[in-house]
């Protein structure tokens, strides 16, 4: 899809397409995992409780690092960080190819979490300086969608990988990608600041004040304090139950779709796929496309965001349907339903920060909201093992999600209320 028109040069969609080609390399990364679930109990003899606490690796010193990083962007800016993030993450994926153990895979995850924390932060931070106001949703739903491109693409691939060579050299094809990322972030991310070819028609288009005057220099806010403000607590609280169902299909749905539903570990590598190319297609046409035209057309641009986050987020409770589904063709209608509505969501809540905080201030908002999206990242593949081993049905562990979705819902409607500056 291309970008909206506009009667100014387009280098700051160079930009978007960058940082979404740097999102799907690293959800390569991330469910290569689930795709080698079988192959790693056959390696390493894991149990679906230890397959849960490995899924969730991850996510645990990716946690750690997301109140840090939104410091370091504000301080230290996106390209330095992107840049040793980028390569960081790529020897992550060759350790986990070589490792030796299940420990040594451990580390390999915690390595993989340190060097992606900085991914979602800074590319709201850098969506909020490259495009204005009015302008980010479209931007914000690329790199979000490629999240849901890479599984629907990643689990097929990597699968049909995994069984011809090896789940080792899975992992060694997704670092080795990783580090091609590298080298191409590190000839092409500049901020506007810094492109000297960037014309100045798109640098006026930029730097247009559209929902609030954009603060060009101001010292970052302190973190105590935006951590006490309410619409950043909803704002964490509804996209940590996004982040809840997101990580529980990431790393569980080809398990489900094998174990629960006993189709074949080829099949359920391709089924897979459905409901992400349907989230892909939701969160680029409505959280990208279809908020932005509105917003341009005239219509409430706080009305179009909320509703579009509340509705989303409501339709994610369609994992209730996928508990009780006995054949396959149900389960990925209703999982579709849940995931599509979630990402649609997705893109309109990263754009957020960059609208309730000063520019200085954006890199840390979204550190705190990535944080409460990993302590879910988190949550998710753990409190699904457990709940898997216990009942062997996955009917407990999609209720579970459906109620943190309301909690969600509520911190959106209650807490973060209209769309505006919060400071």
């Amino acid at each position: 899809m291309p970008p909206p028109p506009h009667p100014v040069p387009r280098r700051r969609w160079r930009i978007a397409w960058l940082l979404g080609l740097g999102v799907l390399v690293n959800y390569f990364d991330r469910v290569n995992l689930s795709v080698s679930h079988q192959a790693l109990n056959e390696t390493f003899g894991i149990s679906a409780v230890t397959f849960g606490y490995l899924s969730g690796a991850y996510n645990w010193t990716y946690a750690v690092c997301q109140p840090p990083v939104g410091v370091l962007l504000d301080r230290l800016g996106i390209r330095r960080v992107g840049r040793a993030s980028t390569l960081l993450w790529s020897a992550a994926s060759f350790a986990a190819a070589l490792t030796p153990s299940i420990k040594g895979f451990f580390a390999a995850r915690f390595l993989l979490g340190i060097g992606e924390a900085p991914t979602f932060p800074a590319n709201a931070k850098a969506i909020g300086q490259w495009f204005p106001a009015n302008e980010r949703s479209f931007p914000t739903s690329i790199f979000d969608s490629a999240a849901k491109f890479a599984s629907g693409i990643g689990v097929p691939l990597l699968g049909v990988l995994l069984l011809k060579v090896g789940w080792r050299w899975s992992f060694a094809a997704t670092g080795i990608i990783s580090f091609l990322y590298f080298l191409l972030f590190w000839k092409i991310y500049r901020d506007p600041a810094e492109d000297t070819q960037l014309s100045e028609p798109e640098r006026a288009y930029i730097s247009e004040p559209t929902d609030a005057p954009l603060e060009e220099k101001s010292d970052p806010l302190p973190l105590p304090y935006l951590l006490g403000r309410r619409k950043v607590i909803g704002l964490a609280l509804g996209f940590g139950s996004y982040n809840y169902v997101f990580y529980l299909l990431l790393t569980w749905l080809p398990s489900y779709l094998y174990s629960a539903l006993h189709i074949d570990l080829l099949h359920s590598f391709l089924f897979t796929g459905v409901p992400w190319l349907f989230a892909t297609a939701t969160d680029l046409i409505i959280g990208g496309w279809l908020v932005d035209e509105l917003i341009r057309r005239g219509w409430n641009a706080n009305r179009v965001r909320k509703t579009t986050l509340i509705v989303g987020t409501a339709c994610g409770l369609g994992i209730l349907g996928a508990a009780h589904a006995h054949t396959p063709a149900r389960a990925l209608i209703w999982i579709s339903i849940s995931i599509g509505g979630l990402s649609a969501a997705s893109p309109v809540g990263w754009t957020i920060p960059s609208l309730i905080v000063p520019r200085s201030s954006v890199g840390s908002v979204g550190g705190i909201i990535n944080f409460s999206n990993q302590l879910s990242g988190i949550a998710a593949p753990i409190v699904t093992g457990y709940l898997v081993a216990a009942h062997q049905s996955f009917a407990l562990a999609f209720g579970v999600s459906a109620i943190y979705l309301l909690i969600g819902i509520a911190g959106y409607i209650f807490l973060l209320g209209k769309i505006e500056r919060c400071v």
